[in-house]
This record gives C-alpha cells, structure tokens and sequence, in this order.
C-alpha cells in the first residue's frame, strides 16, 4: 500500500502539489517538442510524444497514448488561437473534421484500453513507418 504524500505542515497534499512536486523535466522537453511540431507540421501527439513518452520518459505504450491524448486539447487550442489570428482556419471544413473525429476518437480509445501492450507497439510502429513511407513517396 502506498504511503500518503503530506506537505511540509504535515497535512494532506493535494494532488496537484504532488504533480508538481515530481515534476519531470523530460516531460515538459516532450510537450514543448510535440507543441512545436504540432504547430508546425500540424503533428504532435501520436507522432512525437507517444515514441517520446515510450522511448525517453519510459511510459508503457498505453499510458504513452492516454498521456499524450490529454495534451490534445490545449496543443490544438493553442494553434487554432495561431492561425485563427492569421485567417488560415477553415471552421467548416475543421467542424466536419471534428465531427468525424469525436465518433472515431471514442472508437480508438475503448480499442487502446483492450489492446495488449505488445500489438500495441507494433500496430503504431506499423503506421508510423507506412505513414512515412506515403510521405516520402508523395512528396
């Protein structure tokens, strides 16, 4: 049984304090890495901070994805903000993304959590190098 975290008056330490009392300078290194590339490249989660997660903080492969998907929103916020300003987002054409996404995105998730950690791996190492490979073709 772990023993409960107190602050230093000797009450209770919520959990936010103990977030960031461990907080660990590899994690802040994989969001502002996924930050970037997702504003740049309009990737980030799947692709940067997931192998990130797994390779360098050493995250098991379903906690890499289910970390990395919380970072989701506030990424995509912060970019919409960035191009909105500069008049590139398309709200229709974006809404009919979300719609698609929120329905499929359910669907992945209740998959993630039934999926052992080994296929885990090798499907999105799988679409990692296949999505590689179409890129390098069609460019």
């Amino acid at each position: 049984m772990q023993a409960e975290t107190t602050s230093a008056r000797g009450a209770p330490a919520s959990r936010w304090h103990r977030l960031l009392a461990g907080l660990d300078a590899r994690l802040v290194a994989v969001g502002v890495l996924g930050g970037v590339l997702s504003g740049l490249l309009g990737v980030g989660g799947g692709i940067v901070m997931v192998p990130l997660l797994v390779l360098w903080a050493g995250y098991a492969q379903r906690d890499a994805h289910a970390i990395s998907l919380g970072a989701i929103i506030p990424i995509s916020l912060a970019s919409v903000l960035t191009y909105g300003i500069a008049g590139k987002v398309h709200p229709g054409e974006a809404a009919l993304l979300a719609i698609g996404s929120v329905a499929g995105a359910r669907v992945g998730a209740g998959a993630l959590a039934r999926i052992h950690e080994r296929p885990l791996k090798l499907v999105f190492g799988l679409f990692l190098a296949a999505v590689s490979i179409l890129m390098l073709v069609r460019s």
